[in-house]
């Protein structure tokens, strides 16, 4: 695809000899990343949903034994409060598991994938995409901040 002078810029072009074909598994290998980020996303969300209920316990434990429930209370305090929400693991653990391991492991191959056939550039599919549909000269169609076309 040539360069054209409203085009996109030089980190979004497709280098010369890579093929649609190629362009195409990546931008599929970049929305998989996507997913797993968004992903990440909702296991942080349960990790600080987890930790704020878990402290919530406290004041339901007080609540019970204020109202003349201390064997509500004691079983709160004893085996729910602070209980592994997995075998051995509390959420930070699964979080630091997750970030160190999968998502380390997909983010390196994402990066070598781009670095190796498209000399580390990112979302070319959505460049192009971005070309073929935009109007040029059109207010609000820019090719890039600043640009005109």
């Amino acid at each position: 695809m040539g360069q054209q002078a409203d085009g996109p810029d030089e980190r979004h072009r497709r280098p010369d000899g890579v093929s649609d074909a190629t362009v195409a598994a990546l931008g599929k290998l970049s929305e998989a990343l996507e997913c797993v980020e968004r992903a990440r996303g909702h296991l942080y969300s349960m990790h600080q949903l987890i930790g704020h209920a878990d402290l919530m316990l406290d004041d339901a434990v007080e609540q019970f034994r204020a109202a003349g429930h201390p064997h509500l209370a004691d079983r709160i305090a004893t085996e729910l409060r602070g209980r592994n929400v997995i075998a051995g693991r509390w959420t930070f653990q699964i979080v630091e598991d997750f970030d160190d391991g999968y998502h380390a492991l997909f983010r390196e191959v994402d990066q070598q994938a781009r670095d190796e056939l498209v000399g580390g550039r990112r979302h070319l599919y959505e460049a192009e995409m971005k070309e073929r549909r935009r109007s040029r000269g059109r207010p609000g169609h820019e090719a890039r901040p600043g640009g005109e076309g």
